[in-house]
Formats: structure tokens, sequence, C-alpha cells
């Protein structure tokens, strides 16, 4: 019986995560994520389903990450009626993600759609409300480790990948066949995610390579912290972090909790001023049994490991609006953590051009990207369809990112009782993929990048 896989996404880019895998009797995409970034990737979620939503069984993901789970109310919308499996922080998470990304595309339609500054008319969201609810109802929760079966012939499992809460790699065995994926692949010994779980074996590996050309720094994430702290208590200014609000936004509210109790910063007025975020705090509190041990050992002797001591959450937009007239030095953590969308925005638009904000960012910044452009040296910004100057100082750290470097990804791979029949490195950047798959090549294995629309027999 064969086995065949196309890579639909996510292949010589980072983002919009899709792969189909298919046998003689079932056809399963692992991942259904949105493209973000370059223009030309965004266009690509509103042109059809490149397969026929109606004939999948099922859908598998790896974790809730928008570029990995975006696009399911898009695929729903186009006639898909089947199950969706993802563990159940991922589930949970999902419930606040979807209908949270439908809402602000809803608004970002209507904010065009008043001020005609779309060339559509009318602008439309890529997906409403009502998809992300139809979407949900498609959930399947499996635990890590339990069996479960998204299509005829199939058998799957998640292992936990370390990446975010809920995140796991994927096992898929069909037609004799076993087929990994890594999803994206968490960090060692880093706080509150715990390490990645190893793989013993696959006939065919399907590795991200995000970081694969490069190595985070060591002790950096609260060095630099600190110091885009410091700059903006020195120049009585705003510090703006954008934060993905899953992960990210706990990590830095983790680290400022810390070094404000070790002296390092003073304590300052912490915005969390998403929505999102402030709902996934609350998730992440209900499944302390994915997190380190050292994070539930403070929980358990009463600490509120996400909470610096002046911490305000800010639910609703009149609440976000209150903080323009707010008195700096202060921290606003506001999604998105690429600057696609989201409040960061509107605090970007009104503080980008003072030049004692300041800006950190704390995430992989996608080309394209509003973040991107930032930390290339962008000196104005298109928003809200007008230019924005820049004029605030853009710091940034890697150290931050929740994927594996190249070090890592290696480390994991040593795991391996012998090596996979074939690797493909998806998720990364032409040079990054290039970059692993000649270390990976090193080793003695098959491996390969995958081509963006490439099919392989498995």
């Amino acid at each position: 019986m064969s086995v065949a896989l196309t890579f639909l996404g996510a292949a010589e880019t980072v983002t919009g995560s899709r792969h189909l895998l298919e046998s003689d009797r079932a056809r399963v995409l692992l991942d259904c994520g949105l493209f973000q970034g370059l223009k030309a990737l965004r266009a690509r979620n509103w042109q059809p389903p490149p397969l026929e939503p109606a004939r999948l069984d099922a859908v598998v993901l790896s974790h809730a990450h928008i570029d990995h789970s975006g696009y399911l109310p898009r695929l729903v919308r186009a006639g898909f009626t089947g199950p969706v499996y993802c563990t159940p922080a991922t589930a949970d998470l999902l419930r606040v993600m979807l209908p949270d990304a439908a809402h602000l595309l809803e608004e970002e339609a209507a904010f065009a759609n008043r001020h005609g500054t779309s060339r559509h008319t009318p602008a439309l969201p890529l997906f409403t409300v009502d998809d992300a609810a139809r979407t949900l109802r498609q959930l399947r929760t499996a635990d890590f480790g339990a069996t479960f079966a998204p299509g005829p012939g199939v058998e799957a499992r998640f292992t936990h990948s370390g990446h975010i809460l809920g995140a796991g790699l994927v096992e898929c065995r069909l037609s004799g066949r076993l087929v990994v994926f890594s999803g994206d692949l968490g960090r060692y010994d880093v706080p509150i995610m715990r390490d990645p779980d190893p793989v013993g074996e696959a006939d065919v590996l399907l590795l991200e390579s995000t970081y694969g050309d490069r190595l985070h720094e060591h002790d950096d994430r609260r060095d630099r912290l600190v110091g885009a702290v410091r700059r903006a208590v020195d120049g009585h200014g705003w510090l703006l972090i954008p934060a993905f609000a899953v992960g990210r936004a706990q990590e830095v509210l983790f680290d400022l909790r810390q070094l404000e109790e070790a002296g390092r910063i003073p304590s300052l007025p912490v915005f969390l001023d998403s929505p999102m975020a402030i709902e996934a705090l609350a998730i992440y509190a209900r499944h302390l049994e994915e997190q380190d041990e050292a994070l539930r050992r403070e929980v358990a002797a009463g600490t509120k490991p996400y909470a610096p001591r002046r911490f305000e959450v800010t639910k609703t937009v009149d609440d976000s609006k209150r903080l323009n007239d707010a008195p700096a030095p202060g921290i606003i953590l506001a999604g998105s953590g690429m600057a696609t969308g989201g409040r960061i925005l509107h605090h970007f638009r009104r503080l980008l051009p003072d030049p004692r904000t300041t800006v950190h960012f704390v995430g992989y910044q996608a080309a394209g990207t509003r973040g991107r452009l930032l930390r290339d040296g962008a000196r104005e910004l298109r928003m809200f369809g007008e230019m924005v100057p820049v004029r605030a100082t853009i710091l940034a750290s890697d150290a931050y990112s929740a994927h594996a470097d190249r070090a890592e990804i290696l480390r994991w791979l040593d795991g391996f009782r012998h090596p996979p029949g074939m690797t493909y490195l998806v998720h990364g950047e032409a040079g990054a993929a290039e970059a692993l798959r000649q270390d990976v090549a090193a080793r003695g294995w098959r491996v390969a990048v995958a081509r963006d629309g490439q099919r392989v027999d498995v």
C-alpha cells in the first residue's frame, strides 16, 4: 500500500504549516496554519485550499500557534467537516485564539470599510467569528501518549515537544510506515516548559528548521530585558514588548517578576494588553502538568509566577485606550508578536515617533512583517492607512525563542536509535534550512529541504 506526503505550507518558508499525509485508505492533514509575512505568502490564505476539504478524514494539530492552526476556519468554510485532533491544552488555547483572531479580522475589515483604506469594496475578513465557532465544534482531544485514529488504518499519538503549552510531536503509523512530525521543537533547560521528549525511530521525519543556522545566546534573555527596562526608566519612556499571547507573554512576565525579586530592575507598572494572553494565563494555571518542576514548586509554595508586583491586565478596548494617559515609565506587553495586527499597532502608532520609547522584540520576526521591518532598521511603518515615523529605539533578543536552535535540534536528533529512512526539513527560511541540511547530512542521514508543493513517497 502506498503512502505519500505533500508539502502545502511551511516549506521553503516559516509560516503556513500544512502537510498532507495520504495512504490508499486515508487523507490526514498535519497542521493547518496561516501564512504570515510577505504579501505573496499572505495572499495564499485567500486562495482555494490546494486539496479537497470534504475528502479529508481529519486534521492533526501539533500546537495552537496561528501559523499552525489559523487556517482551520477557512478550511471549515470550504467544506471540511471532519475531526480536528489536538491535545487538551491545545484545545483550550484554540477556544481563545481562533475566536480572538476572527474578531480581530472582522474589526480590521470594519475599520478599512469605515476609512476607505482597503483596495477591496467592501473589505472582508479572512474568516468570521461564526467560522471559528464551527471549527471549535470539530475539535477532538487526545492526551499525550494516548493512541487515536485520525483516519482508516492510521494510528497516531502526541508526545511532548516542549514548545508551548499543549505542543506535541506527532507520530503517525499507516500502511506499515512511521511518520514523525516535529511540529515546532522546543528548547532544553529553559524556564516554564519541560524538555522535548526523545523519539527513537521514524521511517520519515518532518523536522522544523526555523533556527537551523544559528545558536541562541546563552544567559542573554534576562540581561537584554534588564537593558530594555533600564533604558525606559532612564529615558522616562515606555517599553513596548510585542509578545505572542501564548508562551512568550508568560515567559516575559515570569522573567520580570524574577528580575524584580533579584533587585535587577525597579518595580514598574506592567500592563498585559492582550485579551488572549490574559485568558492564556488562566489556561497555563490549569495545565501545570506540562510545565517544568521548578515552576510547579513555586506554585505549590504560593507564588504567582507570572505576576510582577505592579501588574495590571487591560481586558477591554477602553482599558487599553486609558494607557494613552498613563504616565511613563512603564511596560506594555501586547499582541501580536510580529506586529501583524492587534493592540500593539495602536501603541506603535502613538509611541514609535517618540525617541523616549523602547521596543523590545522577544520572538522570531518572519520576513515581510512589521516586526521584521523594525528589526531591519525601518525608519517608518505603514499602519492604519498612514505612514508612522520610527524614532524609538529597537532592541531584540532571540534567546526568548521557543524554537530549538541548531545545537538543540541536533541534540534532539541524538535520541534516534538509528537514522530515519528520510528526513525532510520544513518550517525554515532558505538559509536556515540549507544550513541544517548540511549538518544533518554530515551525520550520514538522508535529508532534503522540503519544496513547496512537493509530493514524495513515504
